[in-house]
């Protein structure tokens, strides 16, 4: 056995006098640990700040598309007015008409899609940065605007 033991007086206290290092190899084992543990703390907190760094960049870009997206949009309405007036006048078919809603509608589509990716964006900056979801902090559909019905989006009103 490597460890040899003195015992002194009546107490019997023991004493090591050899222990083959294994007092040093669990000092160096519990340096180890802990560089181990600031490595691992020290990454968390870098993917972290990555996660905040990318869902931000995220949402800047996402805001100048939808800010381009909202412009081509007013262009394509502007279209469609047009559209609807020169086929009033009687100088276009309904064709043209058909073909500047289909437009209109496209860029709508798109405008909604951009506002889900960056309402995703924003939740997943909200979760990066520690923050939690409260169910209670939703707007109700009052709130949010009431029913709305898919005829609401037609150019001409149907009944």
């Amino acid at each position: 056995m490597a460890r040899r033991y003195w015992a002194l007086g009546p107490t019997g206290a023991a004493l090591t006098l050899f222990d083959g290092g294994a007092k040093n190899t669990q000092y160096k084992q519990a340096i180890d640990s802990f560089d181990a543990s600031v490595a691992g703390y020290r990454q968390t907190v870098l993917t972290g700040f990555q996660e905040v760094e990318d869902n931000l960049a995220a949402l800047r870009i996402l805001d100048e598309e939808s800010q381009v997206q909202d412009r081509t949009l007013a262009a394509a309405d502007q279209a469609l007015a047009l559209t609807i007036n020169q086929y009033q006048a009687g100088i276009v078919s309904y064709l043209n008409v058909m073909v500047a809603q289909t437009a209109v509608l496209l860029n709508r589509q798109t405008a909604v899609q951009l506002q889900g990716e960056r309402l995703s964006a924003s939740v997943l900056l909200v979760k990066a940065l520690g923050g939690g979801w409260n169910v209670a902090m939703l707007p109700s559909p009052e709130q949010v605007g009431g029913e709305v019905k898919w005829t609401d989006y037609l150019i001409f009103p149907v009944d």
